[in-house]
């Protein structure tokens, strides 16, 4: 079986196995204790907080553990924004961020704050002037991914934070997909990580708070990290956490360019071995083993499945794997096709010959999905003066798409197809599929029921 999915979870790291099994006989007791055993964990915890801040690059009593990077994320919202309380309640966060940051960016407005989401281009990157444009007088905090974690586009840390910091706002980083690989360059006020993104064992976050920045820790607080992660803290877990980062960090430079040439094979092969595919995510700026696609016609749940029988394990954005039936909000905000999404994301040590099978068996996965959803059923097709109207309603993703490319033939160039659907993925893949194909997208407009989304054939 082939993992394929390490922006999720990463494998346990030899070395974080044999720390966490090491650190057992040593690190069960209270640290804040003065006896010996005590003492011990005592030292395990200073040490690892030691590496974990080297690796981060910053001082130690600036860095906190927490319990998820999740927790970090949170903690570090809540904290700064109360910390700036009196500057006021407005939160900028880009389009794309984790779902930590745009549900805490909800509490604030359920609490009577404001958020401004900055968009992104169809690359998902975002420009560092929208963030100034953004800023306001009672700005309190901006948050920004360093890498994102559906498509790997890396963002322009260091030009936001300083935009960020002429304005003397602080500027929380979500570093949890790009920590293994590197520090993370510029001015950044706060910065969050999670430790089994890199190897680590899950149940380990870190909190980062600069020296200087105003910070109240929210609810209930006690004497241990600094008042910012209360409760016992997994003595064992951080060890490990802090000894992978280490370790991960040694090999990184090396790994990166071997991984980033799979990656790069992947997303120049895909193309031209599944046809009607869109490559998304940035093609220079991202992360060393993330490749994204997204499959015309295809079901991306029935996709996920025939990859797993295959031996690979691979995730997706698609609308089409979410009980929602909503696309996935990071495609949708960058508008690029959402449906058969499938999210590669390679673990350090991933043998090039897995790669190459993964390429010879995808043609024939996507094959058998598409040929399994068929001709779509009962559709409805009918002419409405000079337009022929193709009756989707009540069809998920991607059938919209599907009847839309089964009579767009029909019409003469110039000719129009208007496609009624009420579900969510069409409005994001009826645009794409119209670009992918040559075809001119009009627009939508409300309908009875559902949307009316209007094609002209061009081509």
């Amino acid at each position: 079986m082939a993992y394929f999915d390490a922006a999720s979870s990463a494998p346990l790291h030899p070395v974080a196995r044999q720390a966490l099994l090491a650190s057992f006989d040593e690190g069960w007791a209270d640290p804040a204790r003065l006896y010996r055993e005590g003492r011990r964990a005592r030292v395990l915890l200073d040490a690892a907080r030691e590496a974990a801040a080297e690796a981060v690059g910053c001082r130690p009593d600036e860095l906190a553990f927490t319990s998820s990077g999740t927790g970090a994320v949170h903690a570090g919202i809540a904290g700064a924004l109360a910390g700036r309380r009196r500057i006021g309640r407005h939160l900028i966060v880009s389009a794309v961020e984790h779902s930590s940051v745009l549900h805490s960016a909800e509490v604030l407005e359920a609490a009577g704050g404001s958020v401004t989401q900055v968009a992104v281009d169809r690359a998902g990157l975002v420009d560092p002037v929208a963030y100034g444009d953004a800023l306001r007088e009672d700005t309190a905090l901006a948050c920004l991914q360093s890498a994102n974690h559906e498509v790997g586009t890396e963002q322009p840390v260091g030009a936001v934070a300083e935009v960020c910091r002429e304005a003397g706002v602080p500027l929380l980083v979500d570093a949890a997909q790009s920590l293994g690989w590197g520090p993370v360059g510029g001015g950044w006020s706060l910065l969050t990580a999670s430790a089994h993104k890199w190897g680590g064992p899950s149940g380990v976050g870190l909190l980062v708070v600069r020296k200087g920045v105003r910070f109240a820790a929210q609810g209930p607080v006690d004497e241990r990290e600094s008042g910012r992660a209360p409760g016992f803290e997994n003595i064992p877990a951080i060890v490990a956490a802090a000894a992978s980062l280490r370790a991960v960090r040694a090999e990184a430079a090396e790994e990166a360019v071997r991984l980033r040439e799979l990656t790069d094979r992947i997303r120049a092969r895909v193309p031209r071995l599944v046809p009607d595919v869109e490559v998304v995510g940035h093609p220079v700026r991202r992360l060393p083993g993330v490749v994204t696609f997204s499959c015309l016609y295809v079901d991306g749940e029935a996709l996920l499945h025939e990859l797993d029988r295959e031996g690979f394990s691979v995730s997706s954005g698609s609308s089409c794997t979410s009980s929602t039936l909503t696309p996935s909000h990071v495609l949708r905000a960058m508008g690029v096709l959402s449906e058969g999404n499938v999210r590669v994301s390679l673990p350090p040590g991933t043998a090039e010959e897995d790669v190459e099978r993964f390429l010879a068996v995808l043609p024939g996965a996507v094959t058998a999905v598409r040929e399994k959803l068929g001709a779509p059923t009962a559709s409805e097709v009918v002419r409405e003066e000079d337009v022929l109207v193709v009756d989707s309603l009540g069809k998920r993703c991607p059938i919209p798409v599907i009847e839309l490319a089964k009579v767009i033939g029909d019409v003469p160039v110039g000719g129009l197809v208007r496609v009624l659907a009420d579900d969510e993925a069409a409005r994001l893949d009826i645009p794409a599929w119209c670009e992918m194909r040559n075809q001119d997208y009009v627009g939508e407009e409300p309908a009875d029921q559902g949307t009316s989304y209007l094609i002209r054939r061009a081509t």
